[in-house]
């Protein structure tokens, strides 16, 4: 069942996330305005499809295996991630209240995540999965969420706090707080924190998350 994890854009697009997905004969992608991920299975003759999807978006990520690309399309990085998976819930003492965010919140979510992880949150993000929000002074100061999902996994994401709030436990009681939801759901939350991020990566294992594998994240832009 954890192999599903070495390919998660491919089997969450198959699974959960069905009705998000464009499907070409050998990719997958998630529709532009909800995630810009895509995934493959089995190295084939993708070039047409890559350039099509393309056409539709100008930055997107393919997860996973090294993707083959025609000369419209320009390899702009690979980010290296690694994969944490949790399977026991987090008993931390809760000292902030921590709202389930609703279609009343969905701009500051948004404004918030881009302002400190630009490129990822989409407009349509917010429906993938439930997202929670701390506020001081009723704005919304730090979140987390779900994003892709499979049958028996769920990706704990957008773990974002505001830079003039950090340093305040905000991320360690959201990521409790989703993880424990997830886990009441009968799935196994897992994340991808860039290898370069140690003290995201610190904090994670601090509330018991384990390194599962490294993935890719290989960002392609039109040329």
């Amino acid at each position: 069942m954890t192999q599903n994890l070495d390919n998660p854009v491919w089997h969450s697009l198959s699974e959960t996330h069905k009705k998000f997905s464009i499907v070409y004969e050998h990719l997958k992608f998630y529709r532009p305005d909800h995630c810009p991920f895509g995934a493959f299975r089995v190295h084939g003759d993708m070039l047409a499809e890559m350039d099509e999807y393309a056409r539709l978006t100008d930055n997107f990520f393919i997860v996973g295996k090294r993707p083959s690309f025609s000369n419209k399309i320009v390899l702009k990085n690979e980010l290296v991630c690694l994969q944490m998976i949790v399977e026991n819930k987090i008993d931390l003492n809760f000292t902030e209240v921590i709202v389930r965010l609703n279609d009343e919140f969905n701009d500051q979510l948004f404004d918030l995540v881009n302002l400190v992880q630009p490129g990822y949150f989409k407009w349509k993000t917010v429906m993938m999965g439930d997202y929670y929000g701390i506020f001081q002074n009723d704005t919304l100061v730090a979140v987390s969420g779900e994003r892709m999902k499979m049958k028996h996994f769920t990706e704990v994401s957008a773990v974002v706090t505001h830079p003039l709030h950090t340093g305040k436990g905000y991320a360690r009681q959201l990521v409790a707080f989703t993880v424990n939801n997830i886990l009441d759901q009968n799935k196994i939350p897992y994340l991808h924190v860039a290898e370069k991020n140690v003290p995201a990566m610190a904090l994670y294992q601090t509330l018991g998350f384990k390194t599962r594998t490294k993935i890719s994240f290989w960002n392609l832009v039109k040329a």
